[in-house]
């Protein structure tokens, strides 16, 4: 083979070379896109970043002779007809486990859907902050006039009063929020589960 041929080769061999390895970036790029929504929730959950709560299967087992106060807000997002109602705030012990409820009524004529997401302020008290059970991201259909009781069963990790950012904070907010949703299409997040109690009021 004469150099030119050689070189020629040379050329398409890095050429493909060059497109197999834009094709694998590109569909690694893909793949991140569908997988960013679950593990940034992941990892919002495991760290408690940007005021995520963590979500837990059992109570605490430990209750520290020290109250932390709790206060708890609700909203609801532009387009959703509701009147979404907190509970009361309450003064726990560190490591106590109470539930609360909130209460949602729909004051449209037809049935309507939300779902609901939350926060934990101040954001380095999420890690701290476990629900046993919960109604975030579940959808909620009320029909028209109905209404809902929500309850939320949490404590307060007794660790927080070691952790040297978490160790002085006084008070936790926990903060809903609903949004409208179509049925079967929830809200930039992946089902968490937990229960609600739907009665009338």
């Amino acid at each position: 083979m004469t150099e030119a041929g050689r070189n020629a080769q040379a050329k398409r061999v890095s050429n493909g070379a060059i497109f197999a390895g834009c094709a694998v970036f590109v569909a690694g790029m893909v793949g991140m896109a569908y997988a960013s929504v679950p593990l940034y929730r992941l990892f919002c959950q495991v760290t408690g970043y940007n005021g995520t709560t963590q979500r837990v299967e059992q109570y605490s087992d430990k209750v520290l002779d020290k109250t932390i106060k709790v206060t708890f807000d609700a909203n609801i997002s532009p387009g959703l007809n509701w009147d979404f109602k907190p509970a009361k705030a309450v003064d726990p012990k560190i490591g106590e486990t109470l539930q609360i409820e909130y209460t949602a009524t729909n004051r449209s004529s037809s049935a309507t859907t939300g779902t609901a997401v939350f926060n934990v302020t101040p954001m380095e008290a999420g890690a701290y902050f476990n629900k046993v059970e919960c109604f975030c991201f579940t959808e909620q259909t009320l029909q028209p006039g109905q209404s809902v009781t929500m309850p939320v069963v949490f404590f307060v990790d007794p660790e927080i009063a070691k952790a040297e950012e978490t160790k002085n904070i006084k008070t936790i907010t926990l903060s809903y929020t609903f949004y409208p949703s179509a049925p079967g299409k929830p809200v930039a997040a992946l089902p968490e589960g937990g229960k609600t109690v739907d009665k009338k009021l």
